[in-house]
């Protein structure tokens, strides 16, 4: 069941979400309009699940474009809930913006609530009386900040809902995440990839200061795209507002499956836009770039055009460890928008999938063929890295065991050669790997079952850096081909008997001598 929250600007809408929800997914903050998106956020209550659709503060008397939008978003919010509930601040007491609210309600289809906030304490729910006069029902009295009446609030929207709710969805949709810096066209791309204009778009630069969910279905895939607030860099970061709204975009970075970071093809790619890639490797997703705004990219003056394309995706592939593909599209012609789906669906898929464990091993083979691993010399000779075994352990990131006969024998330089091979022949470009170089004991006279030490590599691309660390007490991959043969046994003596003996030799060596 869909719950559209609206109200007058700064009456705490956002806030009473957060309360009924049980979290701070919605920004809060004592400025009045910080809300703008409608962002749909899931409780439960009773047994019944619930969508709050948190919209912004609706002034009718406002009549710039950034406030008709929100209004916009906020009627087509109550188009979509099945019951809308009005929230008015009720120390403010009744004001002209909150009338008129209530007469666009009571001419909706759908139940109505009034939810009278910031009643505080008992002696100040005698002040939602004056609620009385929007000819909406009894108010309820909530407190946001407090928590009383919510409740109450809840049970009366699960009383006047439909009884039944939608049977919900099995699906596993692909999270995909649109980030980058401020005004590059994220929301321009959101809308252009629903074929609606379902989040807010303007010239100002951070219009979009929530991270919003929206379903999206893509060639019988379901995929949930997230608009998220611009990044800066941290240095320009003076508010506490926008401090925020960049903590939610990280979040969203990290609960995505796959992360397009969206540059300016008019600016090219920036060290800004450097940072909030590698931002969104660390956190363990797909990620690809794409130059928006192509369609002005040819023209005077533009950082890049056709023409510049490939020399900046070697720029890419040489600053960022995961090589990411570099798009080009445009939200206002429509440029390329199926393809870059089409990318990002195929992302997802090879970050879920496994790769075959004899597929793995011919790849080694090749891997050796092509480039003879390192090796060393000492007082007992030549000894070279040998690559024995390898398969697939984890996925989401991919990661992969590789059995050698030493660990002491491994270089960075190896290490990097085996990590973009894979990239290349499996198309991995943009995906965080994790590589673990397992080291196989050979000592006699035990099995291939035995404790086992082994150094794990760990390609971390985001970071720029492979790191090897020893791993203690970790089992190491089996396989039938490789069991180790038997070994006889044998029986030893007891070592106080090995030790008489000595002593009775060194006994008479001496007698010999005095002898």
């Amino acid at each position: 069941m869909k719950v559209a929250i609206v109200g007058y600007p700064n009456v705490g809408k956002s806030s009473l979400v957060n309360r009924l929800t049980e979290s701070r997914e919605a920004v809060v903050h004592e400025t009045s309009g910080v809300t703008r998106d409608r962002k749909e956020l899931h409780t439960e209550w009773n047994g019944r699940a619930l969508t709050l659709i948190d919209t912004g503060g609706v002034d009718l008397d406002e009549r710039d474009d950034l406030a008709r939008q929100i209004q916009q978003q906020a009627r087509e919010a109550m188009a979509e809930a099945d019951v809308a509930v009005l929230v008015v601040d009720a120390k403010a007491g009744v004001r002209p913006g909150d009338l008129d609210m209530a007469d666009l309600l009571r001419h909706a289809t759908i139940p109505v609530i009034v939810a009278a906030n910031k009643i505080d304490s008992v002696k100040d729910i005698a002040l939602t009386a004056e609620f009385h006069q929007f000819g909406l029902g009894d108010p309820v009295a909530v407190s946001a900040a407090q928590g009383l009446g919510t409740g109450d609030l809840l049970d009366r929207i699960v009383e006047v809902g439909p009884e039944r709710d939608p049977e919900p969805s099995t699906d596993d949709p692909i999270r995909l995440a649109l980030i980058g810096r401020p005004n590059v066209g994220k929301s321009s791309l959101v809308n252009r990839f629903l074929g609606s204009d379902r989040v807010i778009v303007s010239d100002i630069a951070g219009t979009t200061r929530d991270a919003i969910d929206m379903p999206l279905i893509f060639e019988g895939r379901a995929i949930t795209l997230v608009d998220t607030a611009g990044i800066r860099r941290q240095s320009k970061v003076d508010e506490s507002l926008e401090y925020y709204t960049v903590l939610r975009s990280q979040r969203a970075a990290e609960r995505a499956d796959v992360a397009l970071v969206i540059c300016d093809a008019t600016d090219g790619v920036t060290s800004q836009d450097f940072r909030v890639a590698e931002m969104a490797m660390k956190s363990g997703c797909a990620t690809a770039l794409v130059l928006n705004k192509w369609d002005v990219g040819a023209e005077q003056g533009a950082a890049i055009g056709p023409d510049q394309l490939d020399k900046e995706r070697i720029r890419v592939n040489r600053k960022l460890r995961l090589r990411p593909r570099v798009l080009t599209a445009s939200a206002k012609t429509g440029r390329n928008i199926e393809r870059i789906l089409q990318e990002a669906v195929g992302l997802a898929d090879r970050s879920r999938g496994r790769i075959p464990t004899p597929q793995l091993n011919r790849f080694i083979s090749d891997i050796v063929a092509a480039r003879q691993p390192p090796s060393s010399s000492g007082r007992r000779g030549n000894k070279r890295l040998k690559l024995i075994y390898m398969t697939q352990t984890a996925e989401r990131p991919p990661r992969f065991s590789i059995q050698v006969n030493s660990h002491g024998l491994i270089t960075r330089d190896y290490a990097y050669y085996l990590e973009n091979r894979m990239r290349e022949r499996y198309r991995m470009e943009g995906i965080p790997l994790m590589i673990d170089f397992v080291e196989r004991n050979e000592r006699r006279g035990r099995s291939a079952r035995s404790d086992r030490d082994f150094t794990r590599t760990q390609a971390r691309d985001a970071a720029g850096e492979t790191e090897l660390e020893v791993a203690d007490e970790l089992e190491a991959v089996e396989s039938e081909d490789f069991e180790a043969e038997e070994v006889p046994e044998f029986e030893f003596a007891p070592q106080e008997e090995i030790d008489l003996e000595i002593v009775e030799d060194v006994e008479l060596v001496e007698d010999a001598k005095l002898d």
